[in-house]
């Protein structure tokens, strides 16, 4: 119905015109004759939300720095210093905030530091000290291999008889004169034993006689030690003491061998971890030290202060916001996913910003891979880098960004 009304609407005007013209003169201009629209079965275009233009993309966006962040407390303590304010430009590295307990951190760093000197000492001596400690041992090792051959010997007189042939034949010599002797003795005083008891040459013989049978008593019995097979008692000493001393020169061959083709292995591995291990304390100790100042991550300006001095932090409690307003960027909010197709890293585009009523140009240095949802409709933000930043542009601001002709 309301397509038929507008097309009978537009025939009448058209009609009057006709008419009308009919009866001017042929000096006269024309009235123009007017341009009918007519419905079409194809949708109307929807009213434009100064979004879209023709051979161009549009959105919305605001100026935001190119680096903020909160600075957090690393660890728990007390705020004891603040070296910033609001609105200070600081450098990357610089210390903006301080905990307390410096003191024990620092005593404990030099300790690790201490060990690490200690530790190196002991790794480079044993590197030096590696041509003495080879040469003990091979001298070592001689020692023990003539004292295990010496045990041996001992070990196998033993399966004989204790005194050698000669040592036997000198004590059966020794025997044979020590017999003659008592014969004598026990002559001479056959003599004389009828005598008083207080008679010299009796005393004198019987003397004589009691020095012979003692004589005689001693060479029969080292005949006999000498002549005998040694006791279990002398085996088992002399077999213990060839198995020390094969242990002794087993333990020699293996410090020689541990040693022969540079550093025992196992005090090297001892000396370069205990060096490893101080070095990690010493690291811990000087990052435990690090992390009560709180430092600049990058270059900015202290744009909100959280916390102050006197007051107690606590792991991942924000101290401030640092934000780099010398370097600003453009940071669009609701461009369809329906426009992305104009639009690609490195593109140019034209940005209006409001407040200043100032355009100014610059380029797409980052799509976000992940969309995000506007009113229903699925958006994809985008990251504008101007070609120069003017002056009054400040953090905030909105803008409208023109991508394409």
């Amino acid at each position: 119905m309301k397509k038929t009304a507008y097309l009978l609407a537009g025939l009448t005007v058209l009609l009057g015109v006709v008419l009308g013209g009919c009866g001017t003169s042929l000096g006269q201009t024309p009235t123009p004759i007017p341009t009918i629209m007519l419905d079409s079965a194809a949708p109307s275009a929807p009213a434009s939300s100064g979004k879209v233009s023709v051979g161009s993309v549009t959105a919305s966006g605001t100026v935001a720095p190119a680096q903020s962040a909160v600075i957090a407390s690393p660890l728990s303590g007390s705020l004891v210093e603040i070296d910033v304010a609001r609105g200070d430009k600081v450098t990357q590295g610089q210390v903006l905030a301080r905990l307390a307990g410096s003191e024990a951190l620092t005593a404990a760093a030099s300790a690790a530091e201490y060990e690490v000197l200690t530790a190196q000492k002991a790794l480079d001596d044993l590197h030096r000290d590696a041509p003495i400690k080879l040469a003990e041992a091979q001298l070592r090792l001689a020692k023990a291999r003539d004292a295990y051959d010496e045990a041996v010997k001992r070990r196998g007189w033993k399966e004989y008889r204790v005194g050698s042939d000669t040592q036997i034949d000198l004590a059966r010599s020794d025997l044979i004169l020590a017999k003659d002797n008592l014969e004598k003795a026990e002559d001479a005083y056959g003599w004389v034993s009828d005598r008083e008891d207080d008679n010299l040459e009796k005393a004198g013989a019987l003397s004589a006689l009691s020095a012979a049978r003692i004589a005689y008593q001693r060479a029969e019995a080292n005949l006999n030690y000498l002549i005998s097979m040694p006791d279990e008692f002398e085996v088992a000493k002399v077999e213990a003491e060839m198995q020390l001393a094969k242990a002794e020169m087993d333990a020699a061959q293996a410090a020689y061998d541990r040693l022969k083709d540079g550093i025992d292995p196992s005090e090297l591995s001892l000396a370069e971890a205990r060096l490893e291990n101080a070095n990690a304390r010493l690291s811990a100790s000087q990052a435990a030290l690090a992390d009560l100042e709180i430092k600049a991550p990058f270059a900015g300006t202290v744009v909100e202060l959280m916390l102050y001095a006197g007051e107690w932090a606590l792991p991942g409690s924000p101290v401030l916001r640092l934000a780099d307003l010398d370097n600003l960027q453009v940071e669009t909010t609701d461009l369809s996913e329906r426009d992305m197709g104009a639009v690609t890293v490195g593109s140019a585009v034209r940005v209006y910003v409001k407040a200043l009523n100032l355009e100014v140009t610059g380029v797409v240095s980052e799509i976000a891979n992940l969309a995000d949802t506007l009113g229903g409709d699925v958006v994809y933000a985008t990251i504008i880098k101007l070609d120069e930043q003017p002056e009054g542009l400040r953090a905030g601001m909105s803008v409208e960004v023109t991508f394409g002709d």
